[in-house]
């Protein structure tokens, strides 16, 4: 039976989707605040989370980056805040979806399923590609620089499993958007700039294969 920790500052809120959760077959467990999240997966293991947004002692985004420190755990964060910037730096911080109040319990399920379903692929996966002295291990989520580990923020993870992934292919800074931070973004495209940036920095002298494709994105070549 899937684990599922449902963490939100409203009791009515988690008693629904707990409800829910249990007649899709889930067992259900309840956090009242992002402190209470953080301790509970500290101690627990869980298949994903769902989490809120604005609550007290600790805000879900502070909880979210303290779980994944640890643990790679799948999760939804559900917030009454739909502006772009919040959805934004929801995906960044490593957020497998996001989903704005007031929302259709039913709906969640589905999202719960669907992350659940990619989560459960991504990790039977056994994939590690070699390039030179750069190894980038997918299924372990490691990237090894000459043999030297090298830490990145998840999203930066992510933004090099897909260029790797998609090896000579010519990727434009919309798709990338689409694909890596897993929504259509209309706004300023910079933010991939930003981070292919601080991903070279990391890639040390495996720089190189990051290629910049003048007036349309980037695409990894090895």
């Amino acid at each position: 039976m899937k684990k599922i920790l449902i963490v939100d500052d409203e009791e009515m809120i988690r008693e629904v989707l707990r409800e829910y959760a249990e007649y899709e077959g889930y067992e259900a467990f309840e956090a009242e605040n992002g402190r209470d999240a953080v301790q509970m997966c500290r101690e627990n293991d869980y298949d994903i989370i769902l989490m809120d947004v604005m609550m007290p002692k600790l805000d879900g985004y502070s909880a979210v980056k303290e779980i994944k420190k640890t643990k790679d755990i799948p999760v939804i964060m559900l917030s009454a805040r739909g502006e772009e910037y919040d959805k934004l730096f929801g995906f960044e911080i490593g957020v497998d979806d996001y989903v704005v109040k007031p929302f259709s319990p039913k709906e969640i399920m589905a999202r719960v399923n669907a992350v659940l379903k990619r989560h459960t692929k991504k990790l039977t996966q056994n994939i590690v590609y070699k390039f030179d002295g750069l190894e980038v291990d997918i299924t372990g989520r490691n990237v090894y620089v000459d043999g030297e580990k090298v830490e990145l923020t998840p999203k930066e993870y992510e933004l090099l499993f897909y260029l790797v992934k998609n090896k000579g292919v010519a990727l434009s800074r919309e798709k990338l958007l689409a694909d890596v931070w897993g929504f259509d973004f209309f706004g300023d495209d910079r933010t991939v700039d930003t981070h292919i940036k601080m991903l070279r920095s990391n890639l040390r002298q495996y720089r190189k294969f990051v290629i910049t494709l003048r007036g349309m994105g980037y695409k990894f070549e090895a």
